[in-house]
């Protein structure tokens, strides 16, 4: 692996390795620019993935590592932020980030997503915007990211699905029993499930292997690299060239700039020292929330808001994406517990109908979300007592037991925002994040909605017994969508259209900060999209002298 010294000053420093850092690194050094990439966590092997609910679920051994920030929770700015020692932001931290660790269900955003504001105008108590590309634009990068990363599907297998350039790579993943009741109830209600796309390997591709079936998708890494995350696909790539350096366990606790307002490289901690890597330029991917505090932390007498604030909307606007489930039990064993999440989703109410009385949509498929201890925490019945031999009878339900799980849009709302606490610190000194949040009405309606129609498909599938999960406000996500959003107007957005701060011509920013909407529940195509088109607009800018 190339190595640079802190002092000298590289091309671009890369601030996290995850779903659109892995992409902008690889991006830029096979361009011949010299990149360091700067992650908090540890750069684990294959051989450190554990089939290990317990760790994962709740000791969150790769969700929070040492030198994880502290967090805190609100549901509005007039509530004190309750830091318990919980995560209300879930988020791997380690090379690859949340890539690493994601469930791998994997959508492209729809034409919709992108001009919602022009059909269907304000909508009271949010600020649904239009984003400043088109789908038609973002396309070809779509296409890029399922051939690059690699992504398992069927091209042309349901009616509404957006224009695509090219089919997906691989054949789509053996269905589960969980799809083929799925497809069933479906089909008896005139609706239309298709093949799940997938950033899991089907068959051998791009040097790695296809999927074994192990079951440990959603949470946990992939030990044979079949998981198509930034670790594996990305990561080893930017390596490669000879001009990437990759820096795992260092914490990144400021950008710093000059008198001129230009970025001159970030400030991280590593091994108990401080460093500055000098930098041309800086491109912070981070996620919506640590790219946020990031940014907060870096304030300046040119920035006393934050890095990059002038606007006032860094941290603001934040979107989780909805969700909700509908449970069944089934007379035969489904063994869900068995290969990848899901393999038969649904897009028939995708799109907003405003005869429905609110404002989104979005897509429901089949899982077991749930391992056997997740299970018997919050998976039975809601009318079962969590004891006795009622209890102990649901619990031996579990390998007929399957979800209908629903995905589905978040308003922006100004209120919703990541900002710093300066309550609890971190191991450095510096101030925690809270995330403070609550769901639009909307979004709340949308859950109720989708979780209705789940319901529906279970039953029309022959569940013995179906039941809905509870729908209430939000107070943890692992999406965090918005917080640094695009747009034309530098005095209500963070970046442009590609992804340069308004106020700093040589700090880009790219990752779920970024999204103007939501989407319906997956976004991690879309952000991997933005990666690889910003990517070639900074080399560009780079190569013209224009940054």
């Amino acid at each position: 692996m190339k190595a640079y010294a802190p002092d000298e000053e590289v091309d671009f420093v890369v601030v996290g390795s995850g779903a659109a850092g892995g992409v902008m690194a690889r991006e830029l050094a096979r361009a011949g620019h010299s990149v360091v990439i700067l992650e908090r966590g540890p750069h684990l092997k294959q051989q450190d993935f554990k089939h290990d609910e317990y760790a994962h679920y709740f000791n969150d051994e790769l969700a929070s590592p040492a030198g994880s920030p502290p967090q805190s929770f609100r549901a509005s700015a007039q509530d004190k932020a309750v830091a318990d020692g919980s995560n209300p932001m879930w988020y791997a931290q380690c090379v690859g980030g949340s890539s690493v660790h994601f469930t791998a269900n994997f959508w492209r955003f729809h034409p919709v997503d992108f001009h919602e504001h022009s059909l269907l105008g304000d909508i009271p108590g949010a600020d649904l915007r239009d984003w400043p590309i088109s789908y038609d634009e973002l396309e070809p990068y779509y296409t890029k990211v399922e051939w690059e990363i690699g992504v398992s599907g069927l091209a042309g297998a349901h009616p509404n699905e957006p224009y695509r350039s090219k089919p997906y790579p691989m054949p789509p993943l053996p269905v589960k029993s969980s799809g083929v009741l799925f497809e069933k109830g479906a089909f008896e209600l005139g609706l239309n499930p298709f093949p799940a796309p997938m950033a899991i390997n089907s068959v051998p591709y791009d040097s790695r292997p296809g999927c074994v079936h192990c079951g440990f998708c959603m949470g946990f890494g992939c030990e044979v690299g079949a998981k198509s995350s930034t670790l594996f696909s990305m990561i080893p790539q930017a390596l490669a060239t000879g001009n990437c350096e990759l820096r795992a366990d260092a914490s990144v606790v400021r950008v710093e700039t000059n008198s001129t307002g230009r970025a001159t490289g970030v400030v991280y901690y590593t091994n108990g020292s401080t460093y500055k890597q000098n930098a041309k330029a800086v491109v912070v991917c981070a996620n919506g929330a640590e790219t946020t505090r990031l940014l907060l932390i870096s304030e300046s007498n040119a920035f006393p808001d934050g890095l990059a604030n002038t606007s006032g909307t860094v941290g603001k606007y934040i979107m989780l994406n909805g969700g909700g489930a509908a449970g069944a039990v089934f007379e035969h064993a489904l063994n869900e517990y068995k290969s990848v999440q899901v393999t038969r989703v649904l897009h028939d109410f995708y799109d907003t109908d405003l005869r429905r009385g609110f404002y989104g949509g979005g897509g429901i498929d089949a899982r077991v979300m749930f391992g056997p201890i997740q299970y018997a925490r919050a998976g039975i019945p809601p009318d079962v007592p969590t004891w006795g031999a009622q209890y102990k009878a649901a619990l031996r339900d579990y390998p007929n037991f399957t979800l209908s799980s629903t995905h589905s849009t978040s308003l922006a709302v100004a209120t919703n925002a990541v900002s710093l606490d300066h309550n609890i610190k971190d191991e450095y000194g510096l101030p925690g994040i809270t995330l403070t949040y609550a769901d639009h009405p909307h979004d709340l309606a949308t859950s109720r909605f989708l979780i209705d129609r789940a319901a529906e498909i279970l039953d029309a599938a022959g569940a013995e017994k179906v039941w809905k999960l509870p729908v209430a406000s939000q107070t943890s996500g692992a999406h965090f969508l918005g917080t640094c959003r695009m747009g034309n107007d530098p005095g209500r957005s963070v970046v442009d259209r590609y992804h340069r701060t308004h106020d700093v011509a040589n700090l880009f920013l790219c990752d779920g900060s970024s999204l103007v909407t939501s989407g319906r529940g997956q976004p991690t195509q879309t952000i991997q999209a933005l990666a690889f088109r910003a990517a070639e607009h900074i080399s560009r800018f780079a190569r013209a002298g224009e940054i």
